[in-house]
């Protein structure tokens, strides 16, 4: 950028570069004192200062101007920018990156001190200031450098138990807090439920917040186990917390982790598969009803709403047979490896479109097409109508993959024929990069809603084998 003529250049502050009238003995904008400083050159916007300078001074001052048009603007970084507090007020000023000095917030003054201008070689003494940030939070390179060495620490078997406080995905400085919020800057960081991955044996899920919801109320489990003649089995549990009801993500989660310890303790004990997954929802709409039985006191300020609720879908991949269960409208899909063989939906939803369609009522088309499509008829959760799981079992002729997903998934891919089209080719091989393709495929179109996959290879490959 070329430089403007010296007599068109209008003098700044050398304090927070804002234009000066002529004659002004104080800068409007931050009240610098200018008689204690000589007049700047009048082509010079900012103050520059090598590297050794913001070293010593520990101020930040903004890059310099590029001298002509051929050199290319220095990089923007996140830090550069200024802003301002949940408060309103200026954030603090933090020591630059290597090669990238931020610019100071607006209408702030350089810290107390003596800082120095190579460029003039004036000395800016200046009164002490109050301290607006008795909290500063710490340079996160510390942090950085502290993780580094307890990793090395751990691989050297000499690791130190104290956990690092975690540093603010927005800021990269602040601490985070137990509630969650950066003490700097005070944003809310991710939870650790916004996207999920897991591996078991051949069975893989894969779970992710979406793009449009604040949390993901979806969970899953995964386990694999052998039955008691040594026949190993591999199971998936998915569920989809219910928004309208209060502590949807819990209800996902405490009814997934009931039924894979219900299946789990089960299988090996003999149970046949379909009676161990009716069980299971059993034993899954337990712990979720055991989230209502809170104390008066806790629902004082949402006395209307619903109890915490979920709906679920499960399968279970042992020997030659294949079980699904299910209460809500979450679904499992048969994909054949072959795909000469049709795909198949192995579970009817429990909606208000699956009875229009049930009922002849309305084409399957002109249900969903309904906004009313998705209210679910049946869930868990204590004031779900009776409980009735549904089961049924499978002996599918040739290899193929069960796919476990929720709503946020089948939008995207609602016909089994959809389905088969945009699962992997190698899903039964590589299990867990097919879920990622398929999460992938629902926030590709979207993602309007938490997005969950489980997948299954049946028949179970043999030991070992499991994602590339």
């Amino acid at each position: 950028m070329s430089q403007m003529p010296q007599q068109a250049a209008p003098a700044k502050c050398p304090s927070c570069a804002e234009p000066l009238e002529s004659g002004d003995l104080f800068c409007g904008a931050c009240g610098y004192d200018l008689s204690a400083v000589p007049a700047a050159p009048l082509d010079h916007p900012t103050l520059t200062m090598g590297a050794a300078g913001v070293g010593s001074s520990g101020v930040d001052w903004p890059p310099p101007e590029p001298e002509s048009s051929g050199t290319p603007p220095a990089p923007h970084l996140p830090t550069d920018l200024p802003g301002t507090d949940s408060g309103g007020k200026p954030l603090p000023v933090s020591a630059p990156s290597h090669g990238s000095p931020a610019s100071p917030p607006p209408h702030a003054s350089p810290p107390h001190g003596s800082p120095v201008s190579p460029a003039s070689g004036v000395r800016f003494d200046r009164p002490p200031e109050p301290d607006e940030y008795p909290l500063q939070a710490p340079d996160p390179r510390v942090a950085a450098s502290a993780a580094e060495t307890a990793e090395s620490a751990e691989s050297a078997g000499t690791a130190d138990t104290t956990e690092l406080p975690k540093v603010c995905v927005a800021c990269r400085a602040g601490r985070v807090d137990d509630d969650g919020y950066c003490e700097n800057c005070g944003h809310a960081q991710p939870g650790e439920r916004d996207h999920m991955e897991q591996e078991a044996g051949p069975v893989a899920a894969v779970s992710d917040r979406g793009l449009r919801h604040h949390r993901n109320e979806d969970a899953f489990a995964v386990g694999h186990t052998a039955l008691p003649d040594g026949t190993p089995a591999a199971l998936a549990v998915v569920c989809d917390g219910v928004s309208s009801a209060t502590r949807p993500d819990e209800a996902s989660m405490a009814a997934s982790r009931a039924a894979v310890e219900a299946l789990l303790a089960a299988l090996p004990q003999g149970t046949h598969p379909q009676a161990a997954l009716h069980d299971a929802i059993v034993a899954a709409s337990q712990a979720v009803n055991a989230l209502a039985e809170e104390p008066p006191s806790a629902r004082e300020h949402t006395p209307h709403q619903n109890a915490p609720a979920c709906t679920i879908v499960a399968s279970i991949v042992a020997s030659d047979l294949l079980v699904v269960g299910w209460v809500g409208d979450s679904r499992v899909y048969w994909v054949p490896v072959d795909r000469s063989a049709p795909a198949a939906r192995l579970t009817e939803d429990d909606s208000w479109a699956a009875q229009m369609v049930a009922a002849g009522l309305m084409s399957e088309a002109e249900a969903y097409a309904d906004e009313r499509a998705h209210a679910i008829t049946g869930w868990l959760g204590a004031d779900a109508y009776e409980l009735e799981p549904h089961t049924a079992s499978f002996k599918p002729d040739r290899p193929g993959v069960v796919v476990v997903c929720t709503d946020g998934l089948w939008n995207y891919a609602e016909t089994a024929e959809e389905m088969a089209e945009v699962v992997p080719a190698d899903a039964d091989v590589r299990p867990l990069h097919a879920a990622r393709v398929l999460v992938g495929h629902a926030l590709d179109g979207g993602g309007h809603d938490n997005v969950t996959v489980a997948l299954l290879p049946f028949p179970e490959p043999p030991q070992g084998a499991g994602s590339a």
